[in-house]
């Protein structure tokens, strides 16, 4: 091996363990410098991810103030016109409504998620079918 790279040298002069061992070493090499690779580019990812993270967590903060200064907006617009107390009860039966939507909403797609118990089952079967048996309750 040469400082520049892999130098085969005269192909007489090596004998099959020689190169056995080249390729072995430069095998190794090669999963050390991927392996160090995927290692870089996973944390590359992280930061990413991490800061894609945080500005989501801003924007949630950012949308929650905004319904809240919405709000007041309508409870005092309303205030003028039915007094502030019938305005902040219109505006909190509004804001319930959205609530009990959004809830009824999640609770049907919450039902539709049935994929863990059918992974679990067609994992349990695996060793059977490994060693050649069918399977025997169904």
């Amino acid at each position: 091996m040469t400082e520049q790279g892999w130098d085969p040298g005269p192909s007489e002069d090596r004998s099959i363990g020689t190169i056995l061992g080249d390729v072995t070493e430069n095998l190794s090499r090669l999963m050390r410098q991927e392996l160090e690779l995927a290692k870089a580019e996973l944390q590359e990812s992280a930061a990413h991810a991490g800061r894609a993270g945080g500005m989501v967590a801003v924007a949630a903060v950012a949308a929650q103030l905004t319904l809240l200064f919405l709000s007041l907006a309508l409870w005092w617009a309303l205030g003028d016109l039915i007094g502030l107390g019938w305005s902040a009860l219109v505006v909190g039966i509004l804001w319930g409504i959205v609530a009990a939507v959004l809830a009824l909403r999640a609770r049907d797609q919450v039902r539709q998620i049935r994929g863990l118990p059918q992974t679990t089952q067609t994992v349990k079967k695996i060793p059977n079918a490994l060693q050649g048996h069918e399977e025997q309750n169904r």
